[in-house]
C-alpha cells in the first residue's frame, strides 16, 4: 500500500496550481559541484515522464543539470529535515541549507522565497516549476508513474494542459530521495546542460545539499522516537505550538526522533535540559 502525500483536501491541484515562480532577471552565481549525477533510478523517472508526454503527442524533454541540481536539494531536505510538518507543504523549505527557509501553505503563501531557488542555487536565472510527491512506503517510479497518470492535475502539469496550457516546458530536472520526489520543469534551456548519470566509478554524493557546519557535531535534545513519520509530525506540531520554535524531526531509519534544538556545545545543550519543565524528564542527548 501507498498514498501520494500532500497537504491539502484538493491534493495535487492545491500543490501543483500555486507553483508558479517569481521571473528573475539577474544572473546567480553558483556552480554545482562538479560530482554531481542522478541516479538510474532518476533517470528512470524522467524517461518515464518523456514517454507519457510522447504517447501524449507532447514533445520529450532535455535533462536540466541545474534543475535536476535543484530537485535533489529540495527532494535531499523534505527526506533529512521535513520541512513538511504541520501546516507546512512539499513545497517547504528547512533552514539547514544555504538557501532561503520557507514553510508554504495554502494560508501564508510566501512565494518569492519558494519559487527563486533555481536562482538561488544555480546559474538557471529563469522560472521553475516543481511538481513533488511523497509515498509513505518507499518510493517507487512505477507506482510513482501509475499515480499520476490517474491524476488530472499530476498529468496536466506535465502535459501543460489546464492550468498549465500558456506554458511551454523547455527543460526538466528530477529528484529522489527516501520517500520523496521532486520534479522541476522550466520554459527555458538550462545553458548548463544536461546532468551525468551515476555509475560504478562515478557515485552520486549521500547528499548534494551542503548543509550549515557540516563538519561540526551538534547536540540534539531528544524528546521522543516514533516509528512512522506521521506521529512524528503530530508530536512536532505540539513542540512548536508549544513555543519550541526550533524542534525538528531526525530520520534514523525506520525511527523518527524528535529534538527540541540543537547546540554545538555539549555543556550548553545540557544545561538547557536540566532547566526543562518536568514533562520533559526523560529527553537525553543526542551527538550527531
Amino acid at each position: 500500500m501507498f498514498f501520494i502525500r500532500l497537504r491539502t483536501s484538493l491534493l495535487f491541484l492545491a500543490e501543483i496550481a500555486l507553483l508558479v515562480i517569481i521571473p528573475v532577471f539577474s544572473f546567480a552565481q553558483h556552480k554545482i559541484p562538479s560530482g554531481f549525477c542522478i541516479t538510474k533510478e532518476e533517470l528512470k523517472l524522467a524517461d518515464a515522464i518523456n514517454k507519457i508526454r510522447k504517447e501524449n503527442d507532447k514533445k520529450t524533454l532535455p535533462l536540466s543539470v541545474s534543475l535536476s541540481y535543484v530537485a535533489n536539494l529540495h527532494a535531499n531536505d523534505l527526506n533529512v529535515n521535513h520541512p513538511d510538518t504541520s501546516i507546512c507543504n512539499l513545497s517547504s523549505w528547512s533552514d539547514k541549507g544555504k538557501w532561503t527557509s520557507c514553510c508554504f501553505n495554502a494560508y501564508v503563501v510566501d512565494r518569492e522565497c519558494m519559487w527563486k531557488k533555481p536562482k538561488q542555487l544555480t546559474n538557471y536565472r529563469y522560472r521553475g516549476y516543481e511538481l513533488a510527491g511523497y509515498m509513505q512506503e518507499g518510493l517507487r517510479v512505477d507506482s510513482l508513474i501509475d499515480f499520476w497518470k490517474s491524476s488530472p492535475e499530476a498529468m496536466d502539469m506535465i502535459l501543460t494542459n489546464g492550468l498549465w496550457e500558456k506554458k511551454s516546458w523547455a527543460c526538466f530536472g528530477v529528484g529522489i530521495r527516501g520517500n520523496y520526489v521532486t520534479v522541476w520543469f522550466g520554459q527555458r534551456p538550462d545553458r548548463a546542460g544536461k546532468p551525468k548519470i551515476c555509475n560504478n566509478k562515478h557515485q552520486k554524493k549521500k547528499s548534494p545539499a551542503r548543509t550549515k557546519n557540516t563538519s561540526h557535531a551538534y547536540y540534539y535534545i531528544i524528546a521522543g522516537s516514533f516509528p512512522n513519520l506521521t506521529d512524528a509530525r503530530e508530536a512536532l506540531k505540539r513542540l512548536k505550538n508549544n513555543g519550541y520554535k526550533h524542534a525538528g524531526i531526525m530520520a534514523n531509519k525506520n525511527r523518527y526522533r524528535i529534538y527540541l534544538n540543537r547546540y554545538k556545545v555539549q555543556s550548553t545543550a545540557l544545561k538547557v535540559q536540566k532547566k526543562l519543565p518536568k514533562s520533559f524528564s526523560k529527553t537525553w542527548i543526542l551527538k550527531k
